[in-house]
């Protein structure tokens, strides 16, 4: 077995010249031998290496960090239940495809089911997600993808450095050859409609819109603050039967995963045709089922025609929705996102917590461009967003997040140690579950305990309590004020809203009102045409 240092130096240093620059670690005493290194090679400049204190919000953190770099990151803990932690960001970024390299520090084999103190079977511990037990170097170049990667390494005793090799000397990088996917041509019809899913199937803004302005057809986006294109509040209109029933796809291209809206999918199934683009299905989603699956996007073999009638009559349809929607708001979950989303700066990222706040944008927001938007719908989990946030934020002069009272106190314990950045978390609070109150569950014996969840928590004190300036709202204004008047650091706002209650009585009204506003403007329509 090779000795401790010389391992734990092999591996940082071949991730480095891989072009691994961010490092998340967590202390411990087994993982000593990377720890040292890792001080050593940061303080010569040559990589950046976080020191965060939960397993749990390590892993998330270096997770926000690979999604706003694109780039592997890594994240190293101890042995024993340290690992076990990384495993709700190992299923996030094993269904999303993130470039995580989870690092496990253990004792040799020879001590496994032997009763040695903080020694478990790590070598295998995340199903699905390549892992590799390793004694001795390997040539790690082949093993770096996308998505996750697990090394467990084995480290005997002495831990400790015995010499003062200057083992980083002539350090440089080694080119890599990305993989090229094939690209498929295929032919569409004049009309249909493109769906995009939150995660984008791991493409770029820019690539989408490349695509989509080529296609030419009405573009739905659930992350419409990335496209100013979209078409807006479809996931509202499109909850109404009748005006399903009037755009009726011929065809629906679907790129990523549509995760959010019940009235998306729905009107994704009554399509005569589905296309799907993700190239998750290869060894993620391999069940996923649609009339044609393409595993990475395509090239048409002709331009679509210019917009037509059928592009026009979604924007027409959208803008008597949003023309409703605007009457009928009021200080609402819905509003406040609904202002923050549109007073937000260019060139700022956004990180959407899981839950109500991603769904309120999708619905509720004006499409618009300019902002980076994150969130992690690989499983959706409330877990790590805070940590995620913050790892995203690292990469960005200003960075904003949105998200529950639930979501932030599940990842409270990202607030112990505060990295440098700058970083607003708006926290839509309305002391509990909002979201059960929208969905099947709502009213069913014992709902509060078991869904609703009130906490009755002061989130603005527990905010303080770990050094942070926090302040609460209750109004539009309040919010641009914010936005505005920008803070270097991290703050947290505390957004009081009305209950959960009202709030979902609120939203099934506007849908009513929404779907009574579009029946009657499409029979009018109807009666103008014909008479």
């Amino acid at each position: 077995m090779t000795s401790a240092t010389h391992l734990a130096r092999a591996f940082v240093r071949q991730l480095m010249e891989l072009g691994v620059t961010d490092f998340v670690l967590s202390p411990g005493s087994r993982n000593a031998p990377l720890s040292i290194a890792l001080n050593q090679a940061a303080e010569a400049g040559l990589i950046e290496l976080h020191v965060r204190i939960d397993e749990r919000g390590a892993a998330f953190f270096a997770l926000g960090i690979s999604k706003a770099s694109n780039n592997h990151v890594a994240v190293i803990c101890t042995s024993g239940t340290a690992a076990a932690n990384f495993h709700p960001a190992a299923l996030e970024a094993h269904h999303n495809r993130n470039k995580l390299i989870l690092i496990t520090a253990d004792r040799p084999a020879s001590l496994r089911k032997s009763g040695a103190n903080q020694t478990t079977e790590q070598f295998g511990l995340f199903p699905n997600i390549e892992s590799h037990d390793l004694a001795n170097v390997i040539d790690l170049a082949p093993l770096l993808r996308e998505g996750p990667l697990h090394l467990n390494i084995q480290f005997e005793e002495p831990l400790l450095p015995l010499d003062q090799l200057d083992w980083l000397a002539g350090f440089s990088l080694r080119a890599v050859a990305a993989e090229q996917p094939n690209q498929p041509t295929i032919e569409l019809p004049e009309a249909g409609v493109l769906i995009v899913g939150h995660d984008r199937a791991g493409y770029s803004v820019d690539e989408i819109l490349q695509f989509a302005n080529e296609l030419g057809w009405p573009l739905i986006a659930e992350d419409p603050i990335s496209f100013p294109t979209a078409i807006a509040h479809a996931a509202v209109f499109l909850a109404d039967e009748n005006t399903r029933a009037l755009v009726t796809p011929g065809t629906v291209v679907v790129i990523g995963r549509t995760t959010l809206s019940r009235s998306i999918n729905t009107y994704i199934q009554s399509a005569a045709e589905t296309i799907a683009i993700d190239p998750r299905m290869a060894d993620v989603d391999t069940a996923r089922q649609a009339d044609r699956v393409l595993y990475s996007l395509p090239a048409l073999s002709k331009h679509a025609p210019e917009p037509t009638q059928w592009l026009a009559l979604w924007h027409d349809i959208a803008k008597r929705c949003s023309q409703t929607i605007s009457k009928n708001l009021e200080w609402s979950e819905q509003s406040a996102i609904r202002t923050i989303v549109s007073e937000l700066p260019d060139g700022c990222a956004l990180f959407v917590g899981s839950s109500r706040p991603i769904r309120d944008i999708e619905g509720f927001a004006t499409p618009r461009s300019g902002i980076d938007v994150y969130a992690n719908r690989g499983l959706a989990g409330i877990d790590g967003n805070i940590s995620t946030a913050m790892g995203v934020a690292t990469r960005y002069q200003r960075t904003y997040a949105i998200m529950g009272d639930l979501t932030f106190l599940h990842d409270v314990s990202a607030l112990v140690n505060l990295p440098n950045v700058n970083l607003t978390i708006f926290v839509i609070d309305n002391n509990g579950g909002g979201i059960f109150s929208t969905l099947p569950q709502d009213g069913v014996p014992g709902f509060e305990r078991i869904f609703g969840t009130p906490h009755n928590n002061d989130v603005g004190r527990i905010a303080r309590g770990f050094g942070l300036p926090a302040e609460k709202v209750k109004g539009a204004s309040d919010l641009k004020t914010i936005i505005a008047h920008q803070s270097n650091g991290i703050e947290v706002v505390v957004v009081e809203v009305p209950d959960r209650a009202s709030n979902a009585a609120k939203l099934k009204e506007t849908s009513q009102m929404v779907s009574s506003a579009l029946r009657i403007g499409n029979n009018l329509d109807w009666l103008s045409a014909n008479s």
